[in-house]
């Protein structure tokens, strides 16, 4: 379609029959692959992925370039919008409990792919070491879409499928079982510290994708450029920027949610107009604080992906906790209003969206080399090992807490469950790198001087196959003991009012999902 002369308007053209019909196959190939990677891996986004790589510039181009473009803008959106429901889903409550075990695992998440990326492409396949390092920056990255999408879809599988095997007199006999069948990992303590320690890996990963933004500077400076040093010089302010902007946006955001604007909420607004306009007032709040959000951290200079999990949970401490007795009128939750009016369209437009725009990115012919495959391959597995590792902190924090307690641990939690099963959730939950690592490798390509074809595509193997590699273990794992995980004492879904788990006493009551309060027997 071409603009009119008088640029007062766009001419309007009807589309061509093969580009109709392009569009269709697209969106229907879409929804098939998801239906058949969710029954043969048990991860629906790996369809998507591959729809992306052969309808894409990888593989067939099939796709006209604009169009490719658009869905790459508009899977973006639904990446934002994964997030945002993530944040509106989260336990604040369990969040607060856990920062420090979550602030560790991200620490083992994101050093230990930068050592291992030096230890291997500097010394082991003598890389540079820049360039062992923008690969490694890439690889410590953790796929937040990814995180949700997963724990979303795993709590919806193993939701249907328990209370189809399940009696009634099964679940009243055991409580735990009751829990497990309506069961959302995002209501687990270790989905919490899973999730925290995402957001906190990427928001580290922002700060070195700054650092790696200021390489092309160096190198202008080193190769002759007017010699100021002033790139050097602001080299502290581009690192910390983002650092400090990340640092305000998360502490501020709970003190004013809770001090400042959830009293006046609560007063004025929730009785009025929430409860009078309901679904049409609350998704005018919401849109009007993500864009908020998604605009303070990119002036900021932190993400915007960490201005979308902020804004989720921002609004889900504003409503009053509900009684979960009946009486007067009430508004609707936030969660509730989200999907009510973007469920369906994040399911099957947003969402494939987005994963298909990650095949968009993968350079695929240029994966197919002798060279570039073996050691793609021997880097796929040390980045799967580094991210893997994280899981180490569960075990190494309950034998803290129990020697902290001065009991054995089979004591302290009244019965011996194995702490394998949440261990390996964390980290294999971690191993996805997916659209922030293709961000930032493609980065260190294109904007700086630093990174070789070799290198990148080195890189761009391992964040491909974790992408896969990460959501298939998921699944298969928590077919098998997602149950266990759930009813876990320590680890799977915990009481707001202190349940006597781990950390759990003291715990403050906090509203999480905009007025929903947990499903009967999870809490």
């Amino acid at each position: 379609m071409a603009a009119d002369a008088s640029n007062a308007f766009l001419a309007y053209h009807e589309p061509d029959i093969v580009s109709i019909l392009t569009l269709i196959s697209f969106f229907l190939f879409l929804a098939i692959a998801e239906w058949l990677a969710d029954k043969v891996v048990r991860a629906s986004l790996i369809g998507h992925i591959i729809v992306g790589l052969i309808y894409g510039v990888p593989i067939a181009n099939i796709l006209a370039l604009d169009w490719q473009e658009t869905f790459l803008a508009l899977g973006y959106i639904g990446l934002i919008l994964i997030i945002f429901e993530g944040g509106l889903t989260i336990r604040l409550d369990l969040l607060r409990q856990n920062l420090l075990l979550s602030i560790v695992a991200a620490l083992i998440g994101i050093l230990t792919p930068i050592a291992l990326s030096f230890a291997l492409l500097n010394v082991g396949f003598h890389h540079t070491p820049l360039e062992a390092f923008i690969v490694g920056t890439a690889l410590s990255t953790t796929s937040l879409g990814t995180t949700f999408v997963v724990l979303s879809s795993a709590s919806k599988s193993k939701a249907s499928s328990s209370s189809s095997s399940s009696s009634a007199e099964d679940t009243d006999a055991n409580p735990n079982l009751a829990a497990a069948a309506n069961v959302d990992f995002s209501q687990t303590r270790i989905g919490t510290v899973l999730v925290s320690a995402a957001v906190l890996d990427d928001v580290c990963g922002l700060v070195l994708v700054s650092v790696i933004h200021n390489l092309r500077g160096i190198a202008d400076d080193d190769d002759g450029g007017d010699g100021s040093g002033s790139g050097s010089a602001g080299l502290g302010w581009i690192i910390g920027r983002p650092v400090l902007a990340s640092v305000l946006m998360a502490v501020l955001t709970p003190a004013v949610a809770k001090f400042a604007v959830a009293p006046v909420y609560r007063r004025f607004v929730e009785p009025g107009l929430a409860v009078r306009f309901g679904h049409v007032f609350n998704i005018l709040l919401m849109t009007v604080v993500l864009s908020a959000f998604l605009a303070i951290a990119a002036y900021a200079g932190a993400s915007v992906l960490f201005g979308a999990f902020l804004a989720g949970a921002f609004l889900s401490g504003l409503p009053a906790k509900r009684n979960s007795g009946g009486g007067s009128e009430r508004a609707p939750g936030f969660t509730e209003t989200f999907e009510e009016y973007l469920g369906a369209p994040q399911k099957y437009v947003f969402q494939p969206l987005f994963f298909a725009s990650i095949g968009f990115a993968v350079p695929f012919i240029e994966l197919w080399t002798g060279e570039v495959v073996w050691k793609g391959i021997v880097y796929t597995l040390l980045m799967a090992f580094g991210k893997l590792l994280v899981g180490i902190v569960v075990p190494a924090w309950d034998l803290v807490s129990s020697r902290r307690k001065g009991g054995s641990l089979e004591k302290t939690t009244g019965r011996h469950t194995a702490s394998w099963a949440p261990a390996t959730l964390l980290g294999t939950a971690m191993v996805a790198r997916g659209e922030i690592g293709l961000l930032v490798i493609q980065i260190g390509l294109n904007e700086t001087p630093f990174l070789t074809r070799k290198a990148f595509v080195i890189g761009v193997w391992a964040i491909v196959l974790n992408t896969i590699i990460g959501p298939v273990l998921v699944g298969v794992l928590l077919k098998r003991v997602g149950a266990s995980i759930a009813s876990d004492y320590r680890w799977g879904v915990q009481a707001k009012h202190g349940s006597g788990a781990e950390g759990d006493t003291g715990a403050e009551p906090t509203d999480t999902s905009g007025g929903t309060s947990p499903r009967p027997g999870l809490v």
